[in-house]
């Protein structure tokens, strides 16, 4: 392989990362925590889309339950956007693990 198609291949790379972060972006992915009582949407770029919280959770004398909850179903929502990320990746780049990429 020479220069010119190593630097071919690798504009090709970029611009297929490029459609990666992009339609990462546009996929969710969902954690939740309590059964459900509340959940936290994320895209797949990890970045936090919502928090949902049903009403019967809302009590003052719970707040730290509630706060209990809304850590837990972040950490899940991250944890699956983490997933979809590598799975995307792999589907990329081979399965080759690239440090810095998720």
């Amino acid at each position: 392989m020479n220069m010119s198609d190593l630097m071919q291949h690798a504009r090709q790379f970029q611009e297929k990362m490029t459609a990666l972060q992009q339609e990462l972006g546009s996929e969710q992915v969902s954690g939740t925590a309590g059964g459900g009582m509340v959940t936290a949407t994320f895209n797949g770029r990890s970045e936090l889309l919502s928090i949902t919280i049903e009403p019967q959770v809302v009590n003052s004398s719970e707040v730290k339950m509630l706060e209990d909850l809304v850590t837990a179903a972040v950490n899940d929502g991250l944890v699956k956007a983490k997933k979809l990320g590598q799975a995307k990746m792999a589907g990329l780049t081979g399965g080759m693990n690239i440090p810095g990429f998720f």
